[in-house]
C-alpha cells in the first residue's frame, strides 16, 4: 500500500477514536447531572471547565505543532486524554470531577489541533479533497460512542465501567495506529504569532466557527438533557444519537458537495438547514419531530467545520498549524460562551427559551460567510 493512503488511514483511526471519547463523554452529561443531583446553572459551571481549559491548552498546542512534527503532540495528548476520560468515572467528588474534566478537554484540545494540523499536509498528497471525511470519521467515532453509551444507560451498566472500558479500547487502538502516521511536516516559517492588526480573513473565518462552535457545541451537550426533561424521554441519548448520525452522514458526502457547490453557498445551505432544525426543535417539543430536527440540524452543522478548517490552511500569512490554532481560539471562546449560557438561560426560564441561542447563532453564518469570501475576492 503506498505511504500517502496508510497515512491517511492512521490519521482516520485518530480522528475516529477523538469523536469516539468526545461522545462517550458527552452522552454521559445527564447521568452525572443525576449523580451529582446538580440543576442547570450547575451543571453549566461544570461545562463551563470545557472550554476554560481548552482555552488554556490552545497557545501550548499552537507551540507543540510549531515546534515538533504534528504525530508527537498528536500521541501524548491523546494517552493522557484518555487517562481523564477514565478518571471522570471513578472520580468520588466533585472536585476530582471538574480536575479529570480539565485535563480530559485540555488535552483534547492539543490532539483536535495536531489532528487538523496534520490533515491539512495530508491532503496535499491527494488531488480530492479529503478533509471533510476526516470529519465524518470524527462524527462516526461520535456515533459509535453514542451507540455504546445508549446501550450502557439501557444495561443499567455504571459509568466508572463504562469510561473505564471506552478509555481502554481507545488505547489500545490508537497506539498500534500511531506508527504509521505522517513524519515531517512541520512548516518552517508562519510558526510565529504576528500582533498588531488581525488578519482580517483569518478573523472571519474564527468567527464563522465560533457561530458553529455554539451550535455544534452546545448541541452535544444539551441534545440529551433536552430530550430528558422537555421531549420527556428515559433513553435520552437518542437525540443526541440522531443529530450525531446525520451529522457523520454528511460529512461523507461534503467532499463532494464542496466541489459541485462551491463554499460561498454551502455556507448559506448549513445556516438554512441549521436555523430550519432549530426553529422545528423549540416549536415541536415532541418525539419524532425532535428527531426530525435534530437530523437536520446535524445535517446543516457538518460541513462548517471542514470548510473552515480548509480555508484557514490556505493561509499566505501563517502556516496550516498556527492558522487552525488561531482559528480554533475562536472555537473555543464559542465554546466557552454557548453551553453555559443555555444552562443559565434555561435556570432562568426554560431549556426551549434557551436554544433560541442556537437559532441566532445557525443564522449568523450566512452574512459572516459571505462577508469572508467578499473580503478574499478583493485581496485577490
Amino acid at each position: 500500500m503506498a505511504e500517502q493512503y496508510k497515512q491517511r488511514i492512521s490519521l482516520s483511526i485518530f480522528f475516529l477514536l477523538s469523536g469516539f471519547c468526545f461522545s462517550t463523554w458527552a452522552s454521559r452529561i445527564p447521568t452525572i447531572k443525576t449523580i451529582y443531583d446538580f440543576n442547570e446553572a450547575q451543571l453549566g459551571n461544570l461545562l463551563l471547565t470545557l472550554p476554560v481549559s481548552s482555552l488554556m491548552g490552545l497557545p501550548l498546542s499552537g507551540w507543540l505543532v510549531a515546534k515538533f512534527d504534528s504525530r508527537k503532540p498528536l500521541l501524548s495528548s491523546f494517552i493522557i486524554l484518555n487517562i481523564a476520560l477514565a478518571m471522570i468515572g471513578i472520580s468520588q467528588s466533585i472536585l476530582m470531577l471538574i480536575v479529570a474534566v480539565f485535563l480530559f478537554s485540555f488535552c483534547m484540545r492539543i490532539l483536535n489541533i495536531a489532528m487538523n494540523t496534520q490533515s491539512i499536509s495530508v491532503q496535499r498528497s491527494f488531488v480530492r479533497k479529503i478533509i471533510g471525511s476526516f470529519h465524518g470519521l470524527w462524527s462516526l467515532g461520535g456515533l459509535i460512542g453514542v451507540i455504546l453509551s445508549t446501550f450502557m444507560v439501557k444495561w443499567n451498566i455504571s459509568l466508572q465501567s463504562h469510561l473505564l472500558i471506552a478509555a481502554s479500547f481507545s488505547l489500545v487502538v490508537g497506539c498500534v495506529s500511531y506508527p504509521f502516521l505522517l513524519k515531517s511536516d512541520r512548516s518552517p516559517t508562519g510558526n510565529k504569532l504576528i500582533f498588531g492588526k488581525p488578519d482580517k480573513q483569518i478573523m472571519l473565518l474564527g468567527i464563522l466557527v465560533f457561530f458553529a462552535a455554539v451550535c455544534e457545541g452546545g448541541i452535544f451537550d444539551w441534545s440529551g438533557v433536552y430530550f430528558k426533561e422537555v421531549v420527556k424521554e428515559e433513553l435520552f441519548t437518542l437525540g443526541y444519537l440522531i443529530f450525531v448520525l446525520f451529522m457523520a452522514l454528511s460529512r461523507f458526502f461534503s467532499d463532494i458537495l464542496i466541489e459541485r457547490l462551491g463554499m460561498k453557498r454551502m455556507y448559506v445551505i448549513s445556516s438554512s438547514f441549521i436555523s430550519i432544525g432549530i426553529l422545528s426543535l423549540i416549536v415541536f417539543p415532541y418525539f419524532w419531530s425532535s428527531i426530525i430536527a435534530l437530523s437536520i440540524t446535524g445535517l446543516g452543522v457538518a460541513a462548517i467545520f471542514p470548510m473552515t478548517f480548509m480555508l484557514a490552511g490556505d493561509s499566505k500569512k501563517y502556516s496550516a498549524g498556527m492558522a487552525i490554532s488561531i482559528v480554533a481560539t475562536y472555537a473555543i471562546v464559542g465554546m466557552l460562551v454557548g453551553p453555559p449560557i443555555i444552562g443559565y438561560i434555561a435556570h432562568a426560564f426554560n431549556l426551549k427559551v434557551a436554544f433560541v441561542v442556537f437559532l441566532i447563532s445557525g443564522l449568523m453564518l450566512i452574512p459572516v460567510s459571505q462577508l469572508f469570501f467578499k473580503h478574499r475576492q478583493e485581496a485577490a
